[in-house]
């Protein structure tokens, strides 16, 4: 069965608190397509060719928190992005020390979505990375301060890096 956007944003309407990946698992599709359906708003699709210039960015950014879910477990990893560099096929994460570490298959990126949607009744701004069949790859959360505010600076870069997508568009 296809579904349409129009469906789906019928059911982000009719569901507003459901993240897209409930929305994506309701309705049996990807959570790219999910995404893509939401309002101009609350989306900005980065172009690929932005990706390096954004990796190199994020460790400037301070604290955040990277989400990766694998099965229906979902992993966080709350500090700064680390740096990274190109090296045997991999974008590759270096931290020296505790922090984020991996390898990025960056080749496989098919789409990069800056996310601004309500989570719980909280605002709240993501970078999504998606793979070739649509499925989330990783995603980075901006940061909070103790009293669980988001980070100015931080929901100003977000905003300007949203902006320049919409610029291009």
């Amino acid at each position: 069965m296809t579904v349409s956007v129009t469906q789906i944003q019928q059911y982000l309407s009719d569901n507003p608190a459901s993240m897209p990946g409930q929305v994506a698992q309701a309705l049996s599709i990807t959570e790219l397509e999910v995404v893509t359906a939401l309002p101009t708003d609350q989306l900005a699709l980065l172009p690929l060719t932005a990706k390096d210039n954004l990796l190199a960015s994020l460790p400037e950014w301070g604290n955040m928190t990277t989400i990766i879910s694998v099965s229906g477990s979902i992993f966080e990893f709350k500090g700064h992005f680390p740096k990274g560099k190109y090296a045997h096929g991999y974008y590759n994460l270096i931290t020296k020390g505790e922090g984020l570490h991996g390898h990025l298959k960056l080749d496989d990126i098919s789409a990069i979505a800056l996310i601004s949607k309500p989570f719980r009744g909280t605002e709240s701004h993501s970078i999504n990375f998606f793979g070739t069949q649509g499925e989330v790859v990783f995603k980075v959360y901006l940061g909070r301060d103790k009293k669980r505010v988001l980070l100015s600076d931080q929901v100003e870069r977000f905003q300007a890096l949203k902006d320049s997508c919409t610029a291009t568009a």
